[in-house]
């Protein structure tokens, strides 16, 4: 491990320098990565359309290249898959990340460019290691193994040139020799596609290695820790592996996992350090202990737009620029990449909690919210009130979802919550209204629709049996890997089903 320790402790002190200079010019690096990405496409199909050989400003750039989701750029994509090169992109695109966000029935498939490995996902993974060790320097990280909660699907073979997966699964197909080397379980384990079977193996493959940190979406990772506990019959993951000192966390909000993995791993030196790495790219990683945002990382080859929140579904919304945002306003984030993906809405709001340096938290999804009766209800209102009301009822949230229920007959509308309690309050009617109250406090369009009943009733919740979103997921195929329960829903789909469960 000494040789191991000595290049990585190299590679690090090389980045940390790296990350100050963006830090110190965030507006000249993320232009100059402009200009490095249209230089790049020029030539490609869709830089020929967009004329991006006379773009040379971002002005026109924004004025010539309209803003796409999924579904406008879902043709270029498709000819990519089966074969077709210099597309969207200029170099060769042979793997396709799978990602549906949350259970929508429909996948999407990202394109996975080697540049978007190479100067995202990898320097983003380099850059959680460089940025952790220099907060804490006595750390004993690299004594140790990593454990990689990733994605479970295997890699599928498109046509004879192009292959996809989980994200996580092409990041580990591709993983450098060094990182291989320090990471558990081995390939065969974490890349096996049946989500079940790969839990029991996993839990048997990494009990007696020396585990010093883990990384992976927090529901899989609880559900594989508290299997190896039933194995070990140990009472805490500190019994089995004494030198844990670090989870990265990141697909979820770790709000209403927070109290469960502290009684597993009951250390004030624990770390928790989250990330925000998704199919498309990653945009930021927590670069203070203890902080509840994270660094927007302005090198990755990734350019940003953010749209106000309100602007969204308007004719011509307008982006801003870093030099335009303000703190504490949802945007939603629109990104060109490395990859080929242009003026891309991912699907993802955030709001900037610091504008020197750039620091975000994510408050949403775009798509996942409520808003039945002019409400505006976000996951990070909703985040935020069931923190409070678990705090005021010494209750534990292991995973929820929501819908309206809409006005029928005499009944006003309300808000139906489906929640699986890891420790149910001893007075539901309590928690409720504290819950309520919360709301109340946070979002002044949900308080004036509660005024009085008059339009909003009280919340309605229903505690569900645990292991039910389990079963959910499982009926739905979409165990394990980047699969979410979604928090919010406008439309009352998944709460149908899953109240047909039980």
């Amino acid at each position: 491990m000494a040789l191991i320790n000595s290049v990585i402790s190299w590679l690090m002190k090389k980045r940390m320098h790296q990350i100050e200079l963006f830090i110190k010019y965030p507006l000249e690096v993320q232009n100059e990565w402009l200009k490095k990405l249209l230089y790049a496409a020029k030539d490609s199909e869709w830089g020929k359309i967009y004329d991006y050989k006379s773009i040379t400003k971002v002005e026109q750039f924004k004025e010539r290249v309209p803003l796409n989701d999924y579904e406008s750029l879902k043709p270029f994509i498709n000819r990519m898959q089966n074969g077709e090169q210099n597309i969207l992109w200029s170099s060769d695109i042979k793997w396709f990340a799978k990602s549906s966000g949350t259970t929508g029935d429909k996948s999407k498939f990202i394109p996975v460019s080697e540049e978007a490995l190479e100067e995202c996902h990898y320097k983003g993974g380099k850059d959680l290691l460089s940025i952790y060790c220099n907060n804490n320097p006595d750390t004993h990280l690299f004594d140790g193994r990593g454990l990689a909660m990733g994605g479970s699907h295997r890699i599928n073979e498109v046509n004879n040139e192009a292959y996809y997966g989980d994200l996580s699964a092409i990041i580990i197909q591709n993983l450098p020799f060094w990182a291989e080397f320090i990471r558990v379980p081995n390939i065969s384990i974490a890349l096996m596609d049946e989500w079940e079977s790969k839990i029991e193996k996993m839990a048997q493959a990494t009990i007696n290695h020396d585990v010093t940190s883990i990384s992976g979406v927090p529901s899989w990772t609880l559900l594989l820790t508290k299997r190896i506990l039933e194995i070990t019959g140990k009472d805490n993951l500190l019994e089995v592996w004494p030198n844990l000192e670090l989870y990265f966390h990141g697909g979820v909000s770790f709000t209403p996992y927070r109290e469960q993995f502290k009684r597993l791993i009951p250390s004030d030196t624990m770390h928790y350090i989250e990330t925000y790495n998704a199919s498309e790219g990653f945009f930021g990683i927590q670069d203070r202990n203890e902080a509840n945002d994270m660094l927007l990382m302005l090198d990755y080859g990734i350019f940003y737009e953010f749209i106000p929140f309100e602007q969204l579904g308007t004719e011509n919304p307008r982006s801003f620029q870093l030099d335009e945002v303000q703190t504490f306003i949802n945007y939603a984030i629109i990104i060109s990449t490395n990859a080929g993906l242009w003026r891309y809405m991912i699907g993802d709001t955030v709001e900037f909690t610091s504008l020197n340096p750039f620091r975000i938290k994510i408050t949403g999804r775009t798509r996942n919210f409520i808003n039945a009766v002019g409400e505006e209800l976000i996951i990070d209102n909703a985040e935020k009130a069931l923190t409070i009301a678990c705090e005021k009822t010494n209750a534990v949230v292991s995973e929820y979802t929501a819908a309206p229920i809409y006005f029928e007959g005499k009944q006003n509308a309300a808000h139906e919550w489906l929640i699986e309690f890891e420790k149910p309050p001893q007075n539901l009617d309590y928690f409720i209204e504290t819950f309520d109250n919360a709301l109340k406090s946070i979002n002044s369009d949900y308080e004036a629709k509660r005024y009085h009943n008059m339009v909003l009733r009280p919340p309605v919740i229903k505690l569900l049996p645990q292991g039910t979103f389990y079963k959910w997921l499982k009926s739905k195929n979409k165990l394990g890997g980047q699969n979410k329960v979604p928090r919010l829903s406008n439309e009352r789909k998944y709460v149908e089903e899953i109240l047909k469960l039980i």
